[in-house]
C-alpha cells in the first residue's frame, strides 16, 4: 500500500532516503573525478619525463650536430699533422703530436652556443651544445641543454670550465653522469678544436656549495695550475635535494684542422 501524501512520518522517511541516495551519488562523482585527475597527472608526468624528454634530447642532439658540422665546414686553416702509427707496428699507440698551448676562445654572449660536449660513456650518439649561462633559456631549451657557469674558465683554459644540465626532463643532458668511470673521455669541440678531458672523481654537495665552481674546486683561494672540467647536475633523479659533481682534467687538445681524436672521429663522421 502506498503512503498517503499527507502522512508526515512517511514523507520524512522518503526525504531521508532520498537525501542519503543523493549524498552517495555526490561522493561517487567526486571520487571518479579524483581518479580521473590522478590519471591525467600521471599521464602528464609520463609525457614530461619520458616522451617530451626524448623529443627534446633528439632536438638538442640535432642542433649540436649542425653547429659541429658548420665549424668543420667553415674551417679554412692549414691542415695540421695528425698522430701517426709506425707501419712496422700497426698495433702500437699512435705517436701524439704536440699542438702547443690550447687555444682559449672568447666568452660567448648569454644563451649563445660555443661548444659541443661528447661523452662516449653516455652513448655513441650522445652530443649536446654548450651555451653561455645557466638560466632556463639555456637549460630548458630544445636546441641547447647544457649551460656554462658565467665567470668560470673556457675550454682548455687553466682553471675550471664548469657546466650544468638537467639530470631528467628537458632532454636530460646529464642523465647518466653517475655512471662515469675513472679515465673516461670527456670531449669538448669548439670552432678552434677538440679538447680531451679525462674523468677523475665525483662528489655530492648541497645546492649552495658553490665552492665547486672555483678555479681550484673547493679551494677559492688556491692558484689554478690544472685545466679542469666540472660537470654538475641535480641528484638524485627527479629531485633537487643535492648536486652531483663530476671532475675531469685536460689530457690534450688539437686544432680542428687536425681532425677529431680517434675515438671521437666516427661519431663526428656519423653526424655528416
Amino acid at each position: 500500500m502506498c503512503p498517503q501524501a499527507d502522512d508526515p512520518t512517511e514523507i520524512d522517511a522518503l526525504r531521508s532516503r532520498r537525501g542519503k541516495s543523493g549524498k552517495v551519488t555526490v561522493v561517487g562523482v567526486l571520487g571518479e573525478l579524483l581518479i580521473t585527475v590522478g590519471a591525467l597527472v600521471l599521464l602528464f608526468l609520463g609525457w614530461q619525463l619520458w616522451w617530451n624528454d626524448m623529443i627534446m634530447a633528439n632536438s638538442q642532439s640535432s642542433a649540436a650536430s649542425e653547429i659541429s658540422q658548420d665549424w668543420i665546414a667553415q674551417d679554412t686553416s692549414t691542415p695540421q699533422p695528425v698522430p701517426t702509427v709506425d707501419p712496422a707496428e700497426p698495433s702500437a699507440t699512435p705517436v701524439p703530436v704536440d699542438y702547443g698551448v690550447p687555444v682559449v676562445g672568447a666568452v660567448a654572449s648569454n644563451a649563445e652556443a660555443f661548444a659541443v660536449l661528447y661523452v662516449p660513456r653516455f652513448g655513441a650518439d650522445y652530443h649536446r651544445s654548450i651555451a653561455e649561462g645557466t638560466g632556463h633559456d639555456v637549460l630548458n631549451s630544445n636546441r641547447l641543454g647544457i649551460g656554462h657557469y658565467a665567470g668560470t674558465q673556457m675550454p682548455g683554459e687553466v682553471g675550471n670550465f664548469a657546466v650544468a644540465a638537467h639530470r631528467s626532463a628537458y632532454g636530460g643532458a646529464m642523465h647518466l653522469i653517475n655512471e662515469l668511470q675513472l679515465g673516461d673521455a670527456i670531449y669538448v669541440q669548439t670552432a678552434d678544436g677538440y679538447y680531451t678531458y679525462r674523468y677523475r672523481d665525483t662528489e655530492y654537495v648541497i645546492p649552495s656549495q658553490v665552492r665547486v665552481l672555483a678555479s681550484v674546486p673547493n679551494n677559492p683561494d688556491g692558484t689554478a695550475v690544472d685545466r679542469i672540467i666540472t660537470l654538475t647536475s641535480c641528484n638524485p633523479l627527479l629531485s633537487t635535494a643535492e648536486r652531483i659533481i663530476a671532475y675531469g682534467v685536460l689530457e690534450s687538445w688539437q686544432p680542428l684542422s687536425a681532425g677529431a681524436p680517434a675515438e671521437l672521429a666516427p661519431i663526428i663522421a656519423a653526424q655528416g
